[in-house]
This record gives structure tokens, sequence and C-alpha cells, in this order.
């Protein structure tokens, strides 16, 4: 879920950057702060780092030993 609001909070911005301000008809309208959107993206980014690193934690790590035996 938190990728998913990644990936909307990046088109926002690409929104954004493609123009701050639009017409429809007499209406003059903004879209949200460049400022705004970027600090969401940096916590998303930080917290689906976070979720990653815990699912790989949760992983257990196998160490094997190999004996080479000359028969």
């Amino acid at each position: 879920m938190a990728k998913e609001r990644l990936q909307a909070y990046y088109q926002a911005e690409l929104a954004v950057l493609s123009g701050q301000e639009y017409r429809i008809g007499t209406r003059t309208l903004r879209r949200a702060d460049l400022s705004e959107i970027r600090k969401a993206i940096s916590e998303l980014e930080r917290q689906v780092q976070q979720l990653e690193n815990q699912a790989a934690g949760n992983r257990s790590a196998r160490a094997r030993r190999i004996v080479i035996r000359d028969l």
C-alpha cells in the first residue's frame, strides 16, 4: 500500500512540474504545493525502505558447511 501511495505522489509531482496553475473557463486552479509533495515522497520512500528491510530481516539466513572428502 505504501508503494501505491508513493507512486501516486510521483504522479502528482509530475503533474505539478508540468504546470502549477491551469484554467478552466474563467476559473484558475492551482495544483498542490510542490514542497509538500516532495516532503511526502521522502517520508514514503523512507517507510517503504523500512518495510523492505523488515521483510528481509524476517528471512532466516542459512549457513551451509561443505566438507570436501577425498575418497
